[in-house]
């Protein structure tokens, strides 16, 4: 608890590391959160449902990768299965993992590779942690917000409705949820299409044009979504 009367913020550590896990709670400690420490897979779902009927439910978990008994991403499934609006951040030194752990399939909020340095942890925990709190909550937007409504597949700039399609609204989530990350097409593709169907790069271009357009009905002068000549796309939000 800190000084005020506003309660903590909350994260799950789930890493069989001693060392590292000991480190990560100790700098966010200092940063003003509470921290939960599990070292076994078969223990979190247990341990956030108990967590979640006592009014005690973490506001974001850290979740190792690879860990005894259920692994990462399994967990990371579940989770957003069960409490699809519990922010999660996996911690990896499986590079090749990136893409699934950001995807729609499992849909982690952001991920960290080892090493790493506990600083970045604290950042990345309060990034994601604001990110998330204005995508849950369309009815706090205010007047420099771009808020996504999940339950209603909706985008809101300045309160209002942008009017995105299911594909571009999707486009906009992957992009949003991993700020200043560059997505090539096929990434996009990816995410876009589940069934995996084939489409043409041009495609994707006509979609970010499509959601440019109606960005820009609403902000004129702001470029959000931009292009990284011979790359991709990334969301790139004004500081």
């Amino acid at each position: 608890m800190n000084h005020h009367d506003t309660p903590a913020d909350t994260v799950l550590i789930v890493e069989d590391e001693p060392k590292i896990a000991r480190l990560v709670a100790d700098y966010l400690a200092g940063n003003g959160f509470a921290t939960h420490h599990l070292d076994h897979g078969d223990a979190v779902l247990p341990w956030l449902e108990h967590a979640r009927e006592g009014g005690q439910a973490p506001d974001l978990v850290l979740l190792d990768l690879m860990l005894p008994g259920t692994d990462g991403l399994t967990l990371c499934r579940e989770i957003r299965q069960r409490w699809p609006r519990l922010a999660v951040i996996m911690l990896t030194a499986r590079v090749e993992e990136v893409d699934r752990l950001l995807g729609l399939e499992l849909g982690a909020d952001d991920y960290i590779c080892k090493p790493f340095s506990p600083r970045e942890v604290v950042a990345r925990v309060k990034a994601v942690l604001r990110r998330s709190r204005a995508v849950q909550d369309p009815a706090t937007a205010t007047g420099s917000d771009l808020v996504l409504d999940d339950d209603g597949w909706r985008a809101l700039a300045d309160g209002q409705d942008l009017g995105l399609t299911a594909v571009e609204f999707q486009l906009l989530r992957v992009m949003m949820h991993a700020p200043g990350r560059i997505f090539s097409r096929d990434q996009l593709m990816d995410h876009m299409y589940r069934d995996h169907r084939i489409v043409s790069e041009r495609t994707v271009d006509s979609h970010v044009k499509k959601l440019r357009k109606k960005i820009g009905e609403v902000w004129p002068e702001r470029e959000i979504i931009r292009s990284v000549y011979g790359v991709g796309y990334k969301y790139q939000p004004e500081e």
